[in-house]
């Protein structure tokens, strides 16, 4: 199982080391025409600079760089991704190789029941969401800035300086 999980984390270390060398995929003439997104298709014309790979122009799709086998369709955590509709769904997945990733169709209520599961059965969820990040971090705020206003009472009693302000013949350039 230790080499197992070991192999698996090197393959994911050489896929995201390889991920950095690997080129944007752009599709041809995207960067001239507005009209065109940059979404990936196939170069098909019979004198285009990308298919015939003529330098100068960005490099297209290759089996070249591919992944690691044991690494690919695999989330950067090294979990396998499982979408989830309702909790039933949870039943099937095993904790210790797969992550569950909620459905965007899936309702406030019946996501808190699926997150309330998957704490139950130690199931990592990908996209938590944000809301319920910001209550844990907003309570951590809340104490720290507790904290800063117990502390800012002493610098607040110091008295303010008054700046002078200079008169409109004083500034400017001086006469040599």
């Amino acid at each position: 199982m230790k080499e197992q999980n070991a192999a698996l984390e090197k393959a994911l270390r050489i896929r995201a080391k390889l991920k950095k060398k690997k080129p944007d995929f752009v599709r041809q003439e995207s960067w001239r025409y507005d009209r065109l997104k940059e979404n990936w298709r196939r170069p098909k014309g019979i004198d285009n600079k990308m298919r015939r790979k003529i330098k100068g122009w960005p490099s297209t799709v290759n089996i070249g760089y591919r992944g690691p086998k044991a690494a690919r369709g695999l989330h950067p955590s090294g979990y396998e991704e499982v979408l989830i509709h309702n909790i039933e769904e949870l039943k099937n997945v095993d904790p210790k190789t797969q992550a569950v990733r909620i459905a965007h169709t899936v309702g406030g209520r019946t996501k808190a029941q699926i997150l309330a599961e998957a704490r139950k059965k130690k199931i990592i969820v990908l996209n938590v969401g944000v809301k319920e990040e910001e209550k844990e971090k907003g309570a951590e705020k809340a104490a720290a800035e507790e904290k800063e206003k117990e502390k800012k009472p002493t610098e607040e009693e110091k008295p303010k300086v008054k700046r002078k302000r200079a008169k409109k013949g004083e500034g400017g350039k001086k006469e040599h």
